[in-house]
C-alpha cells in the first residue's frame, strides 16, 4: 500500500481510492499536511507506508516531513523531471479536470469546494469504474480484495 500525492490530494494506490484532499488558492506545507492528515484518519495506516509526492517545496519543508516521520511513514520523490514518476496522482487530477472541473463554472471557491468533494466521495470512489481495476469502481475492488482468503503458507520447509 502506498500513498501519492499532488496538488492538495493524496490516493491510496491500492484500489485508487481517494483518501485524503485539500483545497485552497495556494499550496502551503498547511495544506498538504492537512490532506495527509485526512488519509491518516481514515485509513490509520501502519508505520512504514510509502507516501510519494512530486519534488513540490511543500513536500520538502520541514512541517510534512516532520508529519511523516511521526507516523513512521517513509518518504518517496519523483525524480527531477519526471511526471511518470507519479503517474497515479496526475492521472487522478486530470480525471478530476476533466469530468467535473472543466465541465462547470464555479461561483466561488467554497462551491468549488463542496462540488469536488462531491465528486471524490459520491462518484469517484464508488461508483467511477477503471480499468486498471479491472473495470471496477474503487469500493467494490477494496471490497472483493478484503473477500479473498489469505494464501497459506506451508509448514513444511
Amino acid at each position: 500500500m502506498a500513498l501519492f500525492g499532488d496538488r492538495t490530494g493524496l490516493i491510496l494506490a491500492q484500489g485508487s481510492w481517494v483518501v485524503g484532499w485539500a483545497m485552497a488558492p495556494s499550496m502551503p506545507a498547511e495544506l498538504v499536511c492537512a490532506a495527509l492528515h485526512m488519509a491518516i484518519q481514515q485509513r490509520q495506516p501502519a508505520p512504514g507506508l510509502i507516501v510519494h509526492s512530486d519534488r513540490g517545496s511543500q513536500y520538502a519543508c520541514g512541517q510534512y516531513q516532520a508529519l511523516l516521520a511521526k507516523h513512521g511513514f517513509i518518504c518517496s520523490m519523483s525524480r527531477k523531471g519526471n511526471c511518470w514518476d507519479n503517474a497515479v496522482a496526475e492521472r487522478f487530477f486530470l480525471n478530476l479536470k476533466m469530468e467535473r472541473v472543466w465541465q462547470r463554472e464555479y461561483a466561488n471557491q467554497m462551491e468549488a469546494k463542496t462540488d469536488i468533494t462531491a465528486y471524490i466521495v459520491g462518484f469517484y470512489n464508488y461508483n467511477r469504474i477503471h480499468s486498471a481495476l479491472g473495470n471496477l469502481s474503487p469500493s467494490v475492488f477494496e471490497r472483493n480484495e478484503a473477500a479473498k482468503k489469505p494464501i497459506v503458507v506451508s509448514e513444511i520447509t
